[in-house]
């Protein structure tokens, strides 16, 4: 007897994962392809399911950027069947060698890409997240466990239900896909504690979710705790190429983790750069603030307090500080950066290759906007999260991050002597 409904879904989840592992390349693929028409298709259905969800959040007072996040318009459901389609087109890593030898004595040794098993996958407001979350799993050959915030609740249940509808059409265990639908934070402490039966966790949302996962979890976790991202304007930098880089880093669609948070000036350009970059971000409706240096120069800016620099905002915000070199702003990034994406934007060959090598964050960019630190941007395919860990991932995870290997050993009697 199972203890609770978690638990239940766990175990099915469970005995799923052990029937895709038998589940072929083309069968896969098939049911993505089938999925990706299924959304495509339920457009209408889907929209509407998602506006019950606005509806309650607005009427708890989310703010903008909360709602932005939550929202299925046309273009992104389109976006998200694209996105799976796209899914559906990458290479099955599942089986894929790694490593081969084979030794004098005629034992042949290999190391094999294969699934992690049983992937919860536990996120807030962005509903988008559980038809990624849930392609790239099952490409990769495992089940997936689903726990959204019961502001998206209504439009994930109508997307995972479309994903086991195409697993049942293609004669495959539903279970491979299940969503939690339980509200109560206790699911999700019990989900994270289920040694023998989660193999990893994925949470995916604001830092204290995380940290409460991180904490109470007694299995595996990949994470990220905020995206405090920065954008390091050296002296040497084109101005028009900085304003686009920051400004679409920015004001692009600042409630994610890959959005700017702070801007770094080298002193050499302040006075001629920043006037013309805080026009720029005032006329988007950006507050600014800076240190005393930038309100010097920019009166509209409001004095930073040192907790500035370790906030990620996700709002029309930016933090604004001057400095005097290339290590400078460096050492800025190690003290507040949370090890998400950090661009520099420069001409100069050396600053550029000193910036690459020094700053110790999961992607950094030269002369690109951190917006492009993401799984689909990067060329994986649908995202599923992105980790600022050092350990068996790192940045944005497509469906590879998704597996780990095994270590298969071809003998003909061979004992060890």
């Amino acid at each position: 007897m199972y203890t609770s409904s978690t638990q239940a879904q766990a175990v099915n989840a469970k005995q799923a994962s052990l029937l895709l592992r038998r589940t072929s390349s083309a069968e896969k693929k098939s049911v993505l392809q089938h999925y990706a028409e299924s959304i495509k298709a339920a457009q209408a259905a889907l929209m509407k399911a998602n506006a019950k969800d606005l509806d309650l959040a607005q009427a708890a007072g989310k703010n903008a950027a909360f709602l932005d996040r939550l929202a299925l318009d046309e273009k992104r459901i389109l976006g998200l069947s694209d996105a799976i389609a796209a899914v559906a087109q990458l290479g099955d890593p599942v089986g894929e060698v790694l490593e081969e030898r084979t030794r004098e004595d005629g034992l042949s040794i290999r190391r094999v890409r294969v699934p992690l098993g049983v992937i919860a996958m536990i996120f807030e407001s962005r509903p988008g997240v559980a038809a990624d979350a849930a392609s790239l799993c099952f490409l990769a050959g495992n089940a997936c466990i689903l726990r959204s915030g019961k502001e998206a609740l209504y439009s994930c249940i109508f997307l995972t239900d479309l994903f086991r509808e195409s697993l049942r059409t293609h004669s495959l265990p539903e279970n491979a896909v299940q969503l939690i639908q339980d509200p109560e934070h206790a699911a999700v402490k019990e989900l994270i504690q289920l040694e023998g039966l989660i193999d990893l966790v994925i949470p995916r949302g604001g830092e204290s979710l995380i940290r409460m996962v991180v904490e109470n979890a007694r299995v595996p976790v990949l994470k990220h705790y905020k995206g405090v991202c920065h954008a390091y304007v050296e002296k040497t930098a084109d101005f028009k190429m900085a304003e686009a880089i920051i400004v679409n880093g920015k004001c692009q669609r600042p409630g994610v983790c890959n959005a700017l948070e702070t801007v770094l000036i080298d002193a050499a350009i302040a006075s001629e750069f920043l006037p013309r970059l805080a026009s720029s971000l005032l006329s988007r409706g950006v507050e600014l603030r800076g240190d005393k240096d930038v309100c010097q120069i920019v009166p509209e800016a409001k004095p930073a307090t040192p907790e500035d620099w370790d906030t990620e905002y996700l709002d029309l915000i930016l933090s604004l500080r001057i400095v005097n070199s290339t290590e400078e702003a460096i050492a800025h990034i190690s003290r507040h950066g949370s090890g998400h994406s950090e661009v520099i934007i420069s001409e100069n060959q050396n600053a550029r290759e000193q910036f690459l090598s020094e700053v110790d964050s999961s992607a950094v960019f030269v002369n690109a906007s951190t917006r492009l630190s993401d799984g689909g941007e990067l060329g994986l395919g649908a995202e599923i999260g992105i980790s600022t860990d050092k350990l068996h991932a790192r940045g944005p995870m497509g469906v590879r991050e998704l597996t780990t290997y095994q270590w298969r050993i071809l003998g003909q009697g061979h004992v060890r002597a």
